[in-house]
């Protein structure tokens, strides 16, 4: 399947039919193999060559392997300033800890909403579980100007304290951020309003989940495949049919008002993130996400004078700052 893919109205037709507000599927990503930290293998869908950004995600890894020498070397000590990283297990564990005392273990089912802010230290380490398997994902969200300099934080959630929901069709949904039939996400208080939900659909089954017009919405397909962007109009064939993907893609939604997927012969389980866009200039270097390429050298100068790690002083925070809404870079 092409990395690019925008529905077109079938031949005879002159118009598309009536979407319902139905979100249609404008680019499907296949992930690209990468190899980061101290060589960890991963599979990457944003921050690639062929989709660099998608306002306000900034990077997504799917971490996956039966083979520890994938994995092990993990993502010893290194920086981040700026963004937000959430970090989702399915299996294995990871070590963490970090330059303002936080450490921890997360296995699966388990997330870590970190907000790296003015300044962070951290290092993540893979540990294999029983049958040496380590898998999950890791998305970047980018940080408005105004909390780019902001307090550290994390919100670690175990796997326990993130509520599913269980429809009648067999549909079971993990709320791991936002609303699903009135079950609020276990991780709140987040600036880009974010929905994280795990969805898996039996064969035959489907799904409907508003996201609210105008924000960004994705799904990542890692298990089975199914239809993605299917319109509320079933009677009308072709392009309300959606477009089929299989594992492992990503569907980058069109603007509307739900997502609507249909799991036809085969199971289909997915991830589907979205978030409200910042709409600011982007400078990123590495693990740096600031709005101007001014703070991105003051970054790397604190890096080296080591002044780095966030510190409660407006001053501090004021002298790393050059661009905010509505006024011109200096």
């Amino acid at each position: 399947m092409d990395d690019e893919l925008k529905p077109t109205s079938p031949p005879g037709r002159a118009d598309p039919p009536d979407r319902g507000g139905s979100r249609v599927v404008e680019r499907v990503i296949t992930p690209q193999a990468v190899m980061e930290g101290a060589g960890v293998r991963l599979m990457r869908s944003i921050a690639t060559p062929t989709l660099d950004y998608v306002d306000p995600f900034l990077l997504f890894d799917h971490f996956g392997s039966d083979e520890p020498t994938d994995y092990l070397a993990g993502f010893p000590w290194h920086p981040h300033r700026g963004i937000e990283t959430v970090t989702y297990m399915l299996a294995g564990e990871v070590d963490h800890r970090d330059s303002i005392g936080n450490a921890g273990r997360i296995g699966p089912g388990d997330v870590q909403w970190m907000t790296a802010g003015g300044g962070i230290m951290h290092e993540e380490m893979p540990q294999p579980g029983p049958d040496r398997r380590m898998g999950g994902f890791q998305l970047w969200v980018n940080l408005p100007a105004e909390l780019k300099m902001s307090r550290p934080r994390y919100q670690d959630v175990g796997a326990a304290q993130i509520p599913e929901v269980r429809r009648d069709d067999g549909a079971l949904i993990r709320v791991v951020a936002g609303e699903v039939d009135g079950v609020r996400g276990a991780v709140r208080e987040i600036y880009a309003d974010p929905e994280y939900l795990d969805v898996a659909l039996p064969a035959g089954g489907s799904f409907v989940q508003p996201v609210p017009r105008g924000h960004t919405a994705l799904a990542y397909v890692f298990v089975g495949e199914g239809r993605f962007g299917v319109a509320g109009d079933l009677g009308y064939r072709g392009e309300l049919d959606g477009v089929l993907l299989p594992a492992p893609r990503m569907a980058v939604f069109g603007d509307g008002d739900v997502v609507r997927v249909v799991a036809d012969t085969s199971p289909v389980r997915f991830l589907l993130v979205s978030g409200k866009p910042l709409g600011e200039p982007i400078a990123r270097y590495g693990p740096f996400v600031m709005n101007t390429r001014e703070e991105i050298r003051l970054a790397l100068r604190d890096l080296q004078d080591d002044t780095f790690v966030w510190r409660d002083d407006p001053a501090w925070e004021r002298s790393r700052r050059t661009w905010s809404p509505g006024t011109a870079s200096r």
